[in-house]
């Protein structure tokens, strides 16, 4: 086989194990991703949670200072009964009187209804903050997973990237930038096996005289078809032979 060839069939294998890691990335950090989703999830119910209550308190605030203004308006209610002296003062009073204690009335029983949404919320949000205790340390779980992981790529992926630069100073410059040209658009499909008398890129059947070409593997040959560099694997050269 061309030497230039056998070169480009290891280059194009080592950019394919590189690449083989990228689902791999993306698969870790997926899972990192569903996780944090969750915590940010939890983190809303808890703000929402928390709103309400926050509201209800603001309703408690004004219902119980609504009531100190009431009591205060009875009282002076009764001391000016003290001194009225007419009919017409004395319904106007009782009017206003019986107003406030209807106000009074519902005062109450709106602290009642917020106190109890209060404590209702507050069980709730009791629950969700043990809900996010838990995804909090299954997040960091997974994170120590992932980092571990990301780091065990990153070291192998180096490893890769080594040989590739090695294998790189030994090409000749311009069949490795005819190779990076292809590998543009043809990603991890840039250099191809011939099975059955078809590239294994575009699939389509060689003519005899271009597959008799690429049996011999006396120099770099593309498909006609889809500009891929083909070659034959020894086996099949063998029996091919």
């Amino acid at each position: 086989m061309n030497k230039h060839l056998e070169e480009l069939i290891e280059l194009s294998q080592l950019d394919k194990s590189i690449d083989d890691f990228t689902p791999l990335i993306v698969t870790a950090q997926k899972k990192l991703a569903r996780r944090v989703e969750k915590r940010d999830d939890i983190l809303k119910r808890i703000d929402s949670l928390n709103q309400v209550i926050g509201k209800a308190n603001s309703s408690l605030f004004a219902y119980e200072e609504q009531i100190k203004t009431l009591q205060e308006q009875l009282k002076r209610s009764e001391e000016k009964e003290r001194v009225i002296t007419t009919e017409k003062e004395m319904q106007a009073l009782s009017l206003e009187s019986e107003l406030a204690k209807e106000k009074l009335i519902h005062a109450n029983e709106e602290i009642a209804r917020q106190n109890k949404i209060i404590d209702s919320k507050n069980d709730e949000l009791s629950k969700v903050q043990e809900e996010l205790d838990k995804s909090t340390q299954e997040l960091e779980k997974i994170s120590t997973e992932v980092d571990a992981k990301l780091a065990s790529i990153d070291r192998d992926k180096g490893k890769l990237f080594n040989k590739r630069e090695a294998k790189t100073m030994t090409i000749d410059m311009k069949i490795l930038s005819f190779y990076e040209k292809i590998r543009v658009w043809a990603r991890n499909t840039a250099v191809v096996p011939v099975r059955k008398q078809a590239c294994y890129g575009c699939y389509m059947k060689l003519n005899d005289s271009t597959y008799a070409t690429v049996i011999k593997s006396e120099e770099i040959i593309t498909c006609p078809h889809c500009g891929r560099i083909i070659y034959i694997e020894p086996q099949t050269a063998e029996i091919e032979a």
